[in-house]
């Protein structure tokens, strides 16, 4: 169930009640695509760094070790030891990325491995029972994520092909809830909205899966190749067509700076694997900016990568000795560098939150943004 708990124009403050505890909103969804974080992040560290909900992705999970094993294991949470809420994606996106690899039918898709190469099919009631097995708190309904450029024709008949997904997904998620073996039978099934970059598709499609009256909707297909103008274009058109009482989640989203301009059209749920990705290349988040540890002018750097930072790396190590590290290609360094930047986003999710208690988002976003282009 999600509670409403303030609003300041579009912009949301609220809190999702789920079976594995209270997510508060806005949230960002830490990425630990194979049930893990990469870089050699524990689920004790995630506690540590205020993680609130672990993202894991089906396909991957399917694939390796498939969602059998996991189940035999007790389903996700008790797998990867962590107790807080866990979502995970449909396996959609990563079957379209395969685009030489899959064929695109009525009840579902065909494609390879990119493990291995054997072939799979995985349609809505496939990826539904892939996700029971695992037992995340939140499900994610089978679409087809068009590219943000495909001509108008093809992005219509597809989120027409979307919606009909969407409605054997959610029969298949009653039908597995009702099953006397299913681990989470609270599982919880949010909706994708699709449509590409034309915002007439985008709010038929809204409306559409409106009515199937589900937990939660996300806005998918976006920050896939247009720009953040035409993304943000986007959210403002499509967002008012979704449930206000409902979490709104945009989908692999984003910079610090569009997950500010996301809350203020209304999302409440981010996920992106840019915090751990620039991690593990050195690239640190910090209120002034962007550093990279690999520039030479850290060698020598006594102090932490933000002063103030409460994160296991700030709180005793120097960007001198992470550079060293990075450098001689020591795991510790990717670890700590990872750790840091999902510090910074957590926080800053932390400082969003509080900022919507007291009124202030609009104030908030201009400083943080003013703060991050300013560098020290």
């Amino acid at each position: 169930m999600y509670k409403l708990l303030k609003r300041e124009n579009r912009a949301k403050r609220g809190e999702l009640h789920t079976v594995h505890g209270v997510i508060q909103t806005p949230v960002f969804m830490n990425v630990g695509t194979a049930a893990a974080i990469k870089g050699a992040v524990s689920t004790q560290d995630l506690e540590q760094i205020k993680t609130q909900v672990a993202l894991s992705n089906t396909y991957h999970l399917h694939v390796r070790p498939g969602d059998r094993v996991v189940y035999q294991m007790g389903g996700l949470h008790k797998f990867m030891s962590w107790d807080k809420p866990i979502l995970t994606d449909s396996g959609g996106f990563q079957v379209f990325s395969l685009a030489g690899l899959r064929k695109i039918k009525e009840e579902g898709v065909y494609f390879q491995s990119h493990v291995d190469g054997r072939k799979i099919f995985m349609g809505p009631e496939e990826s539904m029972q892939i996700q029971s097995n695992l037992a995340s708190t939140i499900a994610m309904a089978f679409d087809e994520c068009p590219p943000s450029k495909a001509d108008h024709s093809y992005v219509k008949a597809s989120v027409e092909r979307t919606t009909r997904w969407l409605e054997r997904c959610k029969n298949e998620m009653d039908r597995l809830n009702l099953q006397e073996g299913t681990i989470n039978r609270d599982q919880m099934l949010f909706g994708i909205n699709q449509g590409a970059v034309y915002p007439e598709i985008r709010i038929e499609h809204a409306k559409r899966i409106t009515e199937f009256d589900l937990p939660g909707y996300a806005v998918g297909g976006l920050a896939v190749g247009e720009s953040h103008e035409e993304m943000y274009h986007i959210l403002e058109e499509v967002v008012p067509w979704l449930p206000v009482d409902k979490p709104t989640y945009l989908m692999g989203v984003g910079t610090p700076a569009n997950i500010l301009e996301g809350v203020e059209r209304g999302v409440d749920f981010f996920d992106c694997v840019y915090p751990t990705r620039n991690g593990r290349h050195g690239h640190l988040y910090t209120n002034h900016g962007k550093l990279n540890l690999f520039n030479a002018q850290f060698e020598t750097d006594e102090r932490p990568v933000e002063s103030g930072c409460g994160c296991p790396a700030c709180k005793r190590y120097s960007r001198g000795y992470i550079r060293h590290l990075l450098k001689a290609k020591e795991m510790l360094g990717m670890r700590l560098c990872v750790l840091h930047n999902l510090y910074f986003y957590n926080t800053m999710m932390e400082e969003i939150r509080e900022a919507l208690d007291q009124g202030d988002f609009a104030g908030y976003k201009a400083r943080k943004l003013l703060s991050m282009n300013t560098p020290i």
